[in-house]
């Protein structure tokens, strides 16, 4: 038993070091579109309600040494809205304390120090048993090493509402790994076609 959890955390281990994991068909292949937020007002936030979109999921915080990350990510944004990517901040608490405010100065400090335009979702749990419903799906569906490990963790989700990818806290927003995906995710029609 010690030697199959070694194997499987040496496996983990080498997939978290590429920082990148891509998604298997599988018992829990279901959708994105199945899931909810509450948006950072407060009102609902039917992730259906982008339904033919490419999302891009990111567990945020404010006081992070990765905040910087927002600008970027409002970059991504503002670059392929018009093609149909919608990204998604999920502030968190889960990770260093960094999270400590509430949804009103949140907002506020997204939108006046980076600009922020893009959806927000009320501070929410993304790791343990408590987690949102949405990251517990992601983290059975890619496996141990996709849960997120710190602020700012992607999970890029296809127009089918399938996750594609997870990228974590190192991948910046702009890299290469992450808009070559998203283009090619872009790419693939509505529909599901």
């Amino acid at each position: 038993m010690r030697k199959v959890l070694s194997s499987l955390v040496a496996v983990a281990g080498m997939m978290m070091a590429q920082g990148q994991v891509t998604a298997k068909e599988g018992p829990d292949s279901g959708s994105a579109f199945d899931f909810a937020f509450d948006a950072i007002d407060g009102k609902p936030m039917p992730l259906a309600d982008f339904k033919d979109k490419v999302l891009l999921i990111v567990n945020t915080a404010s006081f992070c040494g990765y905040t910087r990350q927002y600008e970027a990510l409002q970059t991504l944004w503002e670059t392929y809205q018009t093609k149909g990517l919608v990204v998604i901040g999920v502030p968190s608490n889960d990770f260093g304390g960094q999270e400590p405010k509430g949804e009103t100065e949140i907002a506020s400090f997204c939108k006046g120090a980076f600009g922020v335009t893009f959806p927000l979702t009320t501070k929410t749990k993304v790791i343990g048993l408590t987690a949102h419903p949405f990251y517990a799906w992601a983290g059975r569906t890619l496996g141990p090493s996709a849960v997120p490990g710190w602020n700012f963790h992607k999970y890029l989700v296809g127009r089918d509402g399938k996750l594609i990818a997870s990228f974590n806290t190192r991948i910046v927003p702009g890299a290469a790994e992450i808009t070559d995906a998203i283009e090619a995710a872009l790419a693939k029609p509505a529909g599901g076609a």
